[in-house]
C-alpha cells in the first residue's frame, strides 16, 4: 500500500505533466501551429458571444493564476490542502484553465494587420520561438521543479526539510526583473497576421501581466525586504535596460 508522501509524489508528478503539455499546445496554440485547434482556427461565433466568452476564459485563468499565487491565499489554503502539494495543486489548476480556454476559445478572424514580407514573417517567427525560449529559460533559472512543484513533494516524499528561498539574481535575472513575462509578451505579440482574436489576447495577457507584476513584487519585498527593493531600483522591470547604479 502507497504512504501519503508517495501518493503526494505521484499526483505532483502528473500535475506536472499535465502542466508541460499544457504549455507544450500553448506554444501551437498561439502560433497557429501544428494543433487542432489554435488561437485563430476552429468554429466561428457571432462577435459579441466570442468576445464574452473570450474575456470570460481570460478572466477566470487570471483570478485563479494571481490569486492562488498570493501569500494571504496560500496562508488559508494549506489548512486545507497539504502543503506538500500546494504548488502542484495550483499548476494542476492552472493548466486545467488553459486546457479549457484552448477548447473553448472562440477565434475572431478579422485581421488588424498582415506582413507580408517574408523576411518580416520569418524575423516574427523567430522572435515568436525566442520568447518561448526565454520562457523555458527562465523557469530553470528560478529553480524550475520548484515553480512546478516537483522540489516540494519530491523534498517531502525523501523528508528533506524545506529550505528558506533565497533571493538570486541568476543571468537573465541581471537584466531585467521578470525575464519569463518578457518571453511570454514576445511569443504573444510577435505574429505576421494579428487577428482580432489574436489582438484581444494578447493585450489581456498584457495587462495582466502588468497586474500580476505588481501583485508579485509586493510578495517579494514582503519576503525579501530591502534587498529586494535595492533590485528593483536598479534592474529594469521588462526591458533589458544595462542595470541601474546603485
Amino acid at each position: 500500500m502507497a504512504t501519503i508522501p508517495t501518493v503526494m509524489l505521484a499526483y505532483g508528478i502528473v500535475a506536472y505533466l499535465v502542466a508541460m503539455a499544457s504549455v507544450a499546445y500553448a506554444i501551437g496554440f498561439v502560433g497557429n501551429l501544428w494543433v487542432p485547434k489554435s488561437i485563430d482556427s476552429g468554429a466561428t461565433a457571432p462577435l459579441g458571444e466570442a468576445l464574452a466568452v473570450n474575456v470570460l476564459l481570460l478572466g477566470l485563468f487570471a483570478v485563479q493564476h494571481s490569486g492562488m499565487a498570493r501569500r494571504g491565499f496560500k496562508k488559508v489554503w494549506t489548512r486545507v490542502v497539504p502543503e506538500p502539494i500546494e504548488r502542484s495543486t495550483y499548476v494542476l489548476v492552472s493548466a486545467l484553465l488553459l486546457w479549457l480556454l484552448y477548447w473553448q476559445w472562440r477565434p475572431i478572424p478579422e485581421v488588424i494587420w498582415h506582413v507580408e514580407s517574408s523576411f518580416g514573417a520569418a524575423l516574427l517567427l523567430v522572435i515568436y520561438f525566442l520568447g518561448w525560449g526565454i520562457v523555458l529559460l527562465s523557469t530553470f533559472l528560478i529553480s524550475h521543479a520548484d515553480l512546478f512543484g516537483l522540489k516540494q513533494v519530491t523534498d517531502h516524499w525523501v523528508g528533506k526539510e524545506v529550505a528558506a528561498s533565497e533571493f538570486q539574481t541568476p543571468f537573465l535575472y541581471k537584466r531585467v526583473r521578470h525575464p519569463l513575462y518578457l518571453g511570454f509578451l514576445l511569443a504573444f505579440w510577435a505574429t505576421p497576421v494579428m487577428t482580432l482574436g489574436h489582438l484581444l489576447f494578447a493585450a489581456a495577457t498584457t495587462g495582466y501581466i502588468l497586474i500580476g507584476i505588481r501583485l508579485e513584487e509586493r510578495d517579494l519585498v514582503a519576503a525579501f525586504g530591502e534587498t529586494y527593493e535595492q533590485y528593483r531600483k536598479r534592474v529594469s522591470m521588462l526591458i533589458p535596460w544595462p542595470p541601474r547604479r546603485p
